[in-house]
């Protein structure tokens, strides 16, 4: 059985070739410095938001409460929940919705990734 202990569950949300958005399972390395300047944290979902749409930018959304699905544009499904971070990626093309699926509110810290600074993502093996 593989040590998970030196890396934290995460999801990649990433663009097709098609306009279209899907993702992949893997990891991020625990203690890793990564490439930010700043963050916020929100619990207030915004209408933009309960529709389809792409990432403003690059940037890691960490759960703190809620349980949530998403719904990336080639129809496929997945859920976050505290201890998986999400990756989003999907700047461009249609994008991904999402629904609260356990709790009232979805609490998260948004992290931008810096440029086109490593995001320290590691696919799951298929």
């Amino acid at each position: 059985m593989e040590d998970t202990s030196e890396f934290i569950s995460a999801i990649r949300l990433m663009n097709n070739t098609d306009g279209t958005s899907t993702f992949e399972r893997g990891k991020i390395p625990a203690l890793q410095r990564m490439n930010t300047t700043t963050f916020w944290i929100s619990n207030k979902t915004e209408d933009w938001e309960k529709v389809t749409h792409p990432a403003p930018r690059r940037q890691y959304v960490v759960t703190i409460k809620g349980k949530i699905k998403f719904k990336v544009s080639n129809g496929e499904t997945f859920l976050i929940e505290p201890g998986i971070i999400l990756l989003a990626e999907d700047v461009e093309g249609k994008g991904h919705s999402w629904e609260i699926t356990e709790g009232e509110k979805w609490e998260r810290l948004y992290i931008p990734i810096d440029g086109s600074a490593e995001s320290f993502f590691i696919p799951d093996l298929q």
